[in-house]
């Protein structure tokens, strides 16, 4: 029912920044809680960043330690996008990012809350 077309993936040097775009369908956006998730080869994957709906008036953002202070998570509902402004990268967030929907206004942040999920773009981080 939801539909999740990611995009802005590409190789970048450590220190850089990276721009990743999930372009959403068949829901109203702007009640559907969203969440990023990342899977790095031979690992689980792992919860990045969310924007929840913890009130009808407001939204919530919530990061993984790792990514605090470096990501931004946000959205534009006149657009349909979620967005996952990431900046100062390291090696170590080499892997693929996922752009997930829940049907939940305020769900855990697990990979089993969220029932739509895009293909996945490579993100790669050089040294």
């Amino acid at each position: 029912q939801v539909q999740l077309v990611e995009s802005g993936g590409g190789l970048v040097q450590a220190g850089g920044s990276l721009r990743l775009s999930c372009a959403v369908s068949g829901r109203t956006f702007s009640s559907v809680a969203m969440g990023w998730f990342r899977q790095a080869p031979g690992k689980e994957r792992e919860f990045v960043a969310a924007h929840r709906i913890p009130t009808m008036l407001t939204y919530s953002t919530t990061y993984t330690d790792s990514v605090k202070g470096r990501f931004t998570i946000s959205r534009d509902n006149a657009k349909n996008t979620l967005y996952l402004q990431m900046g100062s990268l390291k090696p170590e967030d080499t892997a693929v990012y996922y752009c997930a929907a829940s049907p939940k206004r305020w769900p855990s942040l697990v990979a089993d809350e969220y029932d739509s999920w895009g293909q996945g773009t490579q993100v790669t981080v050089s040294s």
